[in-house]
């Protein structure tokens, strides 16, 4: 009898666990923030949740591809960007801030009356020395872009195999062109996804120069893992724009932000689409507006060794809150330029 108590015991405590996430809230991925190795579920509002499981699943996902969804989701992010930048969208700050509990010391102005609207308040700037930059004159190690989490493999086989589920997930689909795709053939691949209630600009993993710069229209599917761990081509299909980095020591890196539902524009700073630009580690190099976003960021086959404890993470499906300017990895061909990488390989 003791046994069967037991595990009733068992079944009441998971009961009020799960209840006591509903209630606060916590029903998004499972994560682990790197700062203090504490395991949470990201907060989410439970009928987004279920909205995904809805959409995204075997039987009904097919639903997400068909043009009028397609128009739907284009014609309500036109509406999001258009709402948010209106003066009445500053009385959502408040409410947006107590739930999300975001610390506004790390921004400036760190007074959300200072912001006109919710836009204003959305591509917010972090205040100086709240984001360090790691080994910041070291251009062998690189560092995280965003205020995210993040998933890191090794190749894009483990990629597709372990996150990205859509059936035409390459590189050469995501930037749409093969002939400047075989750089990454197979290569390393960070995947960072960032949420409403992230700072939403982003920055330079690495040091070195603009090669190329290239804008592609899309959809704007949600990048949510659910969604993400669908067949849906979630990221081959929404609007990005891409950038390569030429660099000594990581050789060409390739930087992808994609839009998603209520992210009206992916904004790269003037200055990275102009080739042989210079751009620094941890330089502001271009925002999102409102809604979740996503960023990738591919290197050369075997430039690259993340660090361990993402890579242990990332192999069990473990997405990682990060922060701008934290340690991404380290090059493991240190002085190769491209150019030379390139050049032997013809």
């Amino acid at each position: 009898m003791s046994g069967i108590y037991g595990y009733i015991h068992q079944l009441v405590d998971q009961a009020f666990a799960f209840t006591k996430l509903i209630q606060n809230r916590e029903v998004g991925w499972l994560t682990v923030d790197r700062k203090t190795g504490e395991y949470k579920r990201e907060k989410q509002a439970l009928w987004k949740k279920l909205k995904l499981l809805l959409l995204f699943n075997p039987l009904l996902e097919w639903i997400d591809q068909t043009h009028l969804i397609r128009m739907w989701t284009h014609e309500k992010n036109l509406a999001a960007g258009r709402n948010e930048g209106k003066p009445q969208s500053h009385k959502q700050i408040k409410t947006f801030i107590d739930f999300y509990q975001i610390n506004m010391s790390d921004f400036d102005p760190s007074d959300p009356e200072k912001y006109e609207t919710f836009e204003d308040f959305f591509v917010r700037k972090h205040a100086p020395g709240a984001r360090p930059i790691h080994a910041a004159h070291d251009p062998t190690k690189a560092i995280v872009v965003a205020d995210s989490r993040v998933v890191v493999y090794p190749t894009v086989e483990a990629t597709r195999r372990l996150w990205i589920k859509g059936s035409e997930f390459t590189i050469a689909n995501l930037i749409k062109d093969k002939d400047r795709a075989k750089a990454w053939e197979n290569g390393a691949v960070a995947s960072f996804r960032l949420s409403p209630q992230d700072y939403h600009r982003y920055h330079s993993p690495v040091e070195g120069k603009v090669k190329w710069y290239k804008q592609i229209p899309g959809d704007y599917f949600q990048v949510d893992p659910i969604a993400l761990q669908s067949s849906v081509n979630i990221l081959t299909e929404n609007a990005r724009c891409c950038v390569c980095i030429e660099t000594e020591d990581f050789g060409l890196v390739l930087f992808v932000a994609i839009g998603a539902t209520d992210v009206g524009t992916v904004d790269f700073h003037d200055e990275m689409m102009t080739a042989g630009h210079h751009v620094k580690k941890g330089d502001e190099i271009g925002l999102f507006q409102f809604g979740g976003s996503s960023i990738l960021v591919a290197f050369e086959r075997d430039r690259i060794r993340f660090d361990e404890d993402l890579e242990k993470l990332s192999h069990q499906q473990i997405m990682v809150d990060v922060e701008v300017g934290m340690s991404l990895g380290k090059a493991t061909q240190r002085g190769h330029t491209a150019t030379n990488v390139v050049a032997a390989s013809l």
